[in-house]
Protein backbone atom coordinates (compact mmCIF):
# COMPACT_ATOMS: atom_id res chain seq x y z
CA UNK A 1 0.00 0.00 0.00
CA UNK A 2 1.09 3.57 -0.74
CA UNK A 3 0.25 6.17 1.91
CA UNK A 4 -0.09 9.78 0.74
CA UNK A 5 -0.76 12.01 3.72
CA UNK A 6 -3.56 10.08 5.47
CA UNK A 7 -4.84 8.21 2.41
CA UNK A 8 -3.80 4.69 1.44
CA UNK A 9 -3.99 3.53 -2.20
CA UNK A 10 -2.96 0.37 -4.01
CA UNK A 11 -1.87 1.85 -7.34
CA UNK A 12 1.48 3.64 -7.58
CA UNK A 13 0.49 5.37 -10.81
CA UNK A 14 -1.05 8.85 -10.73
CA UNK A 15 -2.56 9.88 -14.05
CA UNK A 16 -3.05 13.29 -15.60
CA UNK A 17 -6.26 14.11 -17.46
CA UNK A 18 -5.17 16.68 -20.08
CA UNK A 19 -4.81 16.36 -23.86
CA UNK A 20 -6.61 13.05 -24.41
CA UNK A 21 -8.23 12.61 -27.84
CA UNK A 22 -11.69 12.25 -26.24
CA UNK A 23 -13.36 11.77 -22.86
CA UNK A 24 -13.99 8.11 -23.68
CA UNK A 25 -10.28 7.53 -24.32
CA UNK A 26 -9.45 9.16 -20.99
CA UNK A 27 -12.00 6.98 -19.22
CA UNK A 28 -10.58 3.81 -20.80
CA UNK A 29 -7.01 4.80 -19.89
CA UNK A 30 -8.04 5.33 -16.26
CA UNK A 31 -9.84 2.00 -16.24
CA UNK A 32 -6.99 -0.04 -17.75
CA UNK A 33 -4.29 1.61 -15.66
CA UNK A 34 -6.27 0.93 -12.45
CA UNK A 35 -5.07 4.25 -11.11
CA UNK A 36 -6.84 5.57 -8.03
CA UNK A 37 -5.72 9.20 -8.36
CA UNK A 38 -6.02 11.62 -11.27
CA UNK A 39 -4.76 15.17 -11.51
CA UNK A 40 -6.99 17.95 -12.80
CA UNK A 41 -6.14 21.50 -13.80
CA UNK A 42 -8.83 23.83 -12.54
CA UNK A 43 -7.59 26.70 -14.73
CA UNK A 44 -7.71 24.64 -17.92
CA UNK A 45 -11.13 23.09 -17.41
CA UNK A 46 -12.97 26.12 -16.06
CA UNK A 47 -11.75 28.02 -19.11
CA UNK A 48 -13.79 25.58 -21.24
CA UNK A 49 -17.13 26.81 -19.90
CA UNK A 50 -19.85 24.18 -20.32
CA UNK A 51 -17.32 21.64 -21.56
CA UNK A 52 -15.54 22.05 -18.25
CA UNK A 53 -18.69 21.08 -16.38
CA UNK A 54 -19.03 17.94 -18.47
CA UNK A 55 -15.41 17.11 -17.77
CA UNK A 56 -15.89 17.38 -14.00
CA UNK A 57 -18.91 15.10 -14.27
CA UNK A 58 -16.79 12.53 -16.12
CA UNK A 59 -14.16 12.64 -13.38
CA UNK A 60 -16.81 12.06 -10.72
CA UNK A 61 -18.15 9.07 -12.67
CA UNK A 62 -14.69 7.48 -12.80
CA UNK A 63 -14.78 7.02 -9.03
CA UNK A 64 -11.17 8.06 -8.48
CA UNK A 65 -9.62 10.53 -6.05
CA UNK A 66 -8.91 13.96 -7.54
CA UNK A 67 -5.59 15.75 -7.06
CA UNK A 68 -6.19 19.30 -8.33
CA UNK A 69 -3.15 21.11 -9.65
CA UNK A 70 -2.04 24.69 -10.22
CA UNK A 71 -0.70 24.05 -13.74
CA UNK A 72 -0.04 27.23 -15.68
CA UNK A 73 0.56 29.41 -12.62
CA UNK A 74 3.64 31.61 -12.85
CA UNK A 75 3.45 33.42 -9.53
CA UNK A 76 2.85 32.69 -5.88
CA UNK A 77 -0.35 34.73 -5.89
CA UNK A 78 -1.75 32.84 -8.90
CA UNK A 79 -0.90 29.45 -7.42
CA UNK A 80 -2.39 30.20 -4.00
CA UNK A 81 -5.61 31.61 -5.48
CA UNK A 82 -5.98 28.63 -7.83
CA UNK A 83 -5.43 26.20 -4.95
CA UNK A 84 -8.15 27.89 -2.90
CA UNK A 85 -10.58 27.75 -5.82
CA UNK A 86 -9.76 24.07 -6.37
CA UNK A 87 -10.49 23.27 -2.73
CA UNK A 88 -13.96 24.78 -3.09
CA UNK A 89 -14.70 22.98 -6.36
CA UNK A 90 -13.37 19.53 -5.48
CA UNK A 91 -13.84 19.56 -1.70
CA UNK A 92 -10.32 18.35 -1.02
CA UNK A 93 -7.29 19.73 0.80
CA UNK A 94 -4.97 17.99 -1.65
CA UNK A 95 -3.18 20.22 -4.15
CA UNK A 96 -0.42 19.52 -6.61
CA UNK A 97 1.52 22.77 -6.42
CA UNK A 98 3.18 24.13 -9.54
CA UNK A 99 4.80 27.55 -9.82
CA UNK A 100 6.42 27.74 -13.24
CA UNK A 101 9.55 29.83 -13.60
CA UNK A 102 10.88 29.15 -17.10
CA UNK A 103 8.73 29.32 -20.22
CA UNK A 104 10.76 26.90 -22.35
CA UNK A 105 11.61 24.13 -19.89
CA UNK A 106 8.63 24.76 -17.57
CA UNK A 107 11.11 24.39 -14.73
CA UNK A 108 9.60 25.30 -11.38
CA UNK A 109 10.31 28.67 -9.81
CA UNK A 110 11.71 27.03 -6.69
CA UNK A 111 11.73 30.27 -4.69
CA UNK A 112 8.06 30.90 -5.42
CA UNK A 113 7.30 27.23 -4.89
CA UNK A 114 8.65 27.24 -1.35
CA UNK A 115 6.80 30.46 -0.52
CA UNK A 116 3.50 29.18 -1.93
CA UNK A 117 3.95 25.85 -0.14
CA UNK A 118 4.46 27.63 3.19
CA UNK A 119 1.29 29.67 2.68
CA UNK A 120 -0.86 26.71 1.64
CA UNK A 121 0.42 24.38 4.33
CA UNK A 122 -0.39 27.12 6.84
CA UNK A 123 -3.97 27.17 5.56
CA UNK A 124 -4.52 23.45 5.96
CA UNK A 125 -3.69 22.20 2.47
CA UNK A 126 -1.89 18.91 1.90
CA UNK A 127 0.67 19.95 -0.68
CA UNK A 128 2.23 17.81 -3.43
CA UNK A 129 5.00 20.14 -4.70
CA UNK A 130 6.34 19.74 -8.23
CA UNK A 131 10.04 20.52 -7.86
CA UNK A 132 13.47 19.93 -9.35
CA UNK A 133 15.94 17.34 -8.05
CA UNK A 134 17.72 19.99 -5.96
CA UNK A 135 18.32 18.73 -2.42
CA UNK A 136 18.37 22.17 -0.81
CA UNK A 137 15.01 23.09 -2.33
CA UNK A 138 13.63 19.77 -1.10
CA UNK A 139 14.79 20.56 2.43
CA UNK A 140 13.09 23.95 2.28
CA UNK A 141 9.83 22.37 1.09
CA UNK A 142 9.88 19.93 3.99
CA UNK A 143 10.57 22.79 6.40
CA UNK A 144 7.58 24.60 4.86
CA UNK A 145 5.35 21.71 5.90
CA UNK A 146 5.26 19.44 2.84
CA UNK A 147 5.20 15.70 3.61
CA UNK A 148 5.53 14.57 -0.02
CA UNK A 149 8.00 15.62 -2.73
CA UNK A 150 7.55 15.38 -6.50
CA UNK A 151 10.88 15.84 -8.30
CA UNK A 152 11.10 15.90 -12.08
CA UNK A 153 13.35 13.56 -14.05
CA UNK A 154 13.25 15.77 -17.17
CA UNK A 155 11.23 18.76 -18.43
CA UNK A 156 7.45 18.39 -18.61
CA UNK A 157 6.28 16.58 -21.72
CA UNK A 158 9.81 15.92 -23.01
CA UNK A 159 9.51 12.09 -22.74
CA UNK A 160 13.29 11.95 -22.33
CA UNK A 161 13.33 9.83 -19.21
CA UNK A 162 15.79 10.19 -16.32
CA UNK A 163 18.28 12.89 -17.34
CA UNK A 164 20.31 12.70 -14.14
CA UNK A 165 20.13 9.26 -12.54
CA UNK A 166 22.77 10.20 -9.97
CA UNK A 167 20.68 13.13 -8.76
CA UNK A 168 17.53 11.01 -8.55
CA UNK A 169 19.36 8.35 -6.55
CA UNK A 170 20.81 11.02 -4.25
CA UNK A 171 17.35 12.49 -3.76
CA UNK A 172 16.01 9.11 -2.69
CA UNK A 173 18.98 8.47 -0.39
CA UNK A 174 18.67 11.84 1.33
CA UNK A 175 14.95 11.51 2.04
CA UNK A 176 14.47 7.82 2.88
CA UNK A 177 11.27 8.35 4.86
CA UNK A 178 9.54 10.85 2.57
CA UNK A 179 7.10 9.62 -0.10
CA UNK A 180 8.66 10.56 -3.45
CA UNK A 181 6.69 10.74 -6.70
CA UNK A 182 8.55 11.26 -9.97
CA UNK A 183 6.66 13.87 -11.95
CA UNK A 184 7.49 15.01 -15.50
CA UNK A 185 9.79 13.81 -18.26
CA UNK A 186 8.95 10.11 -18.38
CA UNK A 187 8.12 8.85 -21.86
CA UNK A 188 8.23 5.07 -21.80
CA UNK A 189 7.25 2.31 -19.39
CA UNK A 190 10.93 1.36 -19.12
CA UNK A 191 11.67 4.87 -17.77
CA UNK A 192 9.01 4.38 -15.09
CA UNK A 193 10.39 0.97 -14.14
CA UNK A 194 13.87 2.49 -13.83
CA UNK A 195 12.90 5.24 -11.38
CA UNK A 196 10.87 2.78 -9.34
CA UNK A 197 13.95 0.55 -9.13
CA UNK A 198 15.72 3.57 -7.61
CA UNK A 199 13.24 3.30 -4.74
CA UNK A 200 10.69 5.97 -5.68
CA UNK A 201 7.19 5.46 -4.35
CA UNK A 202 5.09 6.39 -7.37
CA UNK A 203 5.06 8.02 -10.81
CA UNK A 204 2.78 10.74 -12.17
CA UNK A 205 2.15 10.70 -15.93
CA UNK A 206 0.16 12.70 -18.42
CA UNK A 207 1.72 13.41 -21.82
CA UNK A 208 3.33 9.96 -22.12
CA UNK A 209 -0.14 8.40 -21.95
CA UNK A 210 -2.41 11.03 -23.49
CA UNK A 211 -0.07 11.56 -26.45
CA UNK A 212 0.44 7.87 -27.25
CA UNK A 213 -1.09 6.15 -30.26
CA UNK A 214 -3.20 3.98 -27.95
CA UNK A 215 -3.44 5.80 -24.61
CA UNK A 216 -5.34 3.01 -22.84
CA UNK A 217 -2.78 0.37 -23.82
CA UNK A 218 0.13 2.58 -22.81
CA UNK A 219 -1.57 3.40 -19.49
CA UNK A 220 -1.83 -0.31 -18.74
CA UNK A 221 1.80 -0.86 -19.78
CA UNK A 222 2.93 1.91 -17.44
CA UNK A 223 0.96 0.44 -14.57
CA UNK A 224 2.63 -2.92 -15.07
CA UNK A 225 6.10 -1.36 -15.41
CA UNK A 226 5.65 0.69 -12.24
CA UNK A 227 4.53 -2.36 -10.29
CA UNK A 228 7.48 -4.37 -11.66
CA UNK A 229 9.98 -1.65 -10.74
CA UNK A 230 8.59 -1.42 -7.22
CA UNK A 231 8.84 -5.18 -6.72
CA UNK A 232 12.34 -5.22 -8.23
CA UNK A 233 13.55 -2.54 -5.81
CA UNK A 234 12.38 -4.63 -2.90
CA UNK A 235 14.16 -7.65 -4.34
CA UNK A 236 17.51 -5.79 -4.52
CA UNK A 237 18.61 -6.31 -8.16
CA UNK A 238 22.23 -7.12 -8.99
CA UNK A 239 24.47 -4.12 -9.60
CA UNK A 240 26.36 -3.93 -12.93
CA UNK A 241 29.75 -5.68 -13.04
CA UNK A 242 32.80 -4.91 -15.12
CA UNK A 243 33.70 -8.56 -15.67
CA UNK A 244 31.81 -11.67 -16.66
CA UNK A 245 30.75 -14.02 -13.88
CA UNK A 246 29.86 -17.60 -14.88
CA UNK A 247 26.35 -18.65 -13.97
CA UNK A 248 27.53 -22.26 -13.74
CA UNK A 249 30.27 -22.86 -11.09
CA UNK A 250 33.60 -24.06 -12.40
CA UNK A 251 34.58 -25.75 -9.13
CA UNK A 252 33.08 -29.21 -8.78
CA UNK A 253 32.09 -29.63 -12.44
CA UNK A 254 32.29 -33.05 -13.99
CA UNK A 255 35.59 -34.03 -15.64
CA UNK A 256 35.75 -36.65 -18.35
CA UNK A 257 39.01 -38.52 -19.01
Amino acid sequence: MLKLYDVEVHSRLLLGTARYPSPSVLAEAVKRSKTEIVTVSLRRETACGKAGGAFFELIRELGVRVLPNTAGCHSVQEAVLTAKMAREVFHTDWIKLEVIGHHDTLQPDVFGLVEAARILNGEGFQVFPYTTDDLVVAERLLEAGCRILMPWCAPIGSAIGPLNPMALRAFRANFPDVPLIVDAGIGRPSHAATVMEYGYNAVLLNTAVAGAGDPAAIAEAFALAIAAGHIAHGGVPLEPREMAVPSTPVIGKAVFT
